[in-house]
Parts: C-alpha cells; structure tokens; sequence
C-alpha cells in the first residue's frame, strides 16, 4: 500500500520530441510494485504542449488544474478545462496544449505500465 501526496513526487522535464513546456511526476507506478497501471501527472507550461502522437494503448486523463485544448487525429481542438475527464484510445492521434497565458494545465494519465 502506499500513500503520497503529489508535493512529495519528483518532477523531470518530459524527455519526449515535440514536447514544449512539460514536466512529468509518476505518484504510482512500476517502482512502487503497482502490477497493471501507472498514474502519471504531467504539468504543460502556458503556451507548452505534448508532443502529436499515438500509442498502443488507451490513456485516462483528469484535468487537476488549468485549461487547455485536446488536439484530435483530425487536428480539431477540443476544450479541456479542470474538472473534467478525457479518453483517447489505441492508436488515435492526440496532443494536449496549454491555451493559458498564465496557469499551467496539469492533468492525471493513467496508463498500462508500459508507457510509464
């Protein structure tokens, strides 16, 4: 069992090509023995975006704080704002962007430990 608060997890900058402005906690994951899923916060700097990308499996989003937009396969913008869930599933293109001038968008990605 474990218990933390997200004040105690380390951030490191996202390590991934076409990432502007994003940081990267991992609260539960494989080092703490969980065996399917992993929680990772991922915090997207105003104007700073993921990268436009697709994967295998299906990422969970919960918006914790801020507002931004979820770029879709098609390169429509869907708004997000704190408070609010997002699915993407397998395979399908996608890009978080932070529309603030101001507040950085944070948001909970809950994955298969894979792409932790």
């Amino acid at each position: 069992m474990k218990v933390i608060s997200l004040g105690q997890v380390s951030s490191m900058p996202m390590q991934m090509a076409g990432a502007d402005g994003v940081t990267k906690q991992v609260p539960i994951g494989s080092a703490d023995g969980a065996p399917n899923f992993s929680f990772r916060v991922f915090t997207v700097a105003p104007g700073g975006h993921t990268p436009y990308h697709i994967h295998d499996a299906e990422h969970l989003n919960y918006i914790i704080q801020g507002e931004g937009v979820l770029v879709d396969e098609l390169g429509d913008e869907h708004p997000v704002k704190a408070g609010e869930f997002a699915l993407v599933t397998p395979n399908e293109k996608h890009q978080y962007r932070n529309t603030s001038a101001s507040e950085d968008l944070k948001m909970i990605c809950a994955v298969p430990l894979a792409y932790e």
